[in-house]
């Protein structure tokens, strides 16, 4: 008897799960071929363009036998 309940009980469960598959993929079948076939849009990368200015200072504006600037004569 205990067989036949449980027997009974397992078909059941899988019955019912068997359902819920099958319902939610009929629920859900538009949206889950719409993600399979979605093809993201591709982004470029961005560009940073940079430019870099350095001034020079020129032989003529600097006195002659200075130093340059930001360096120490050593001790």
């Amino acid at each position: 008897m205990f067989t036949l309940v449980a027997a009974t009980l397992f078909s059941g469960a899988f019955l019912l799960a068997i359902a819920t598959i099958a319902w939610m993929f009929a629920t859900y079948h538009d949206k889950m071929v719409a993600a399979l076939l979605f093809e993201p849009i591709p982004q470029t990368p961005q560009v940073y363009h940079i430019r870099v200015s350095r001034p020079r200072v020129t032989h003529s504006l600097r006195k002659a036998g200075a130093p340059a600037q930001g360096h120490a004569l050593p001790a």
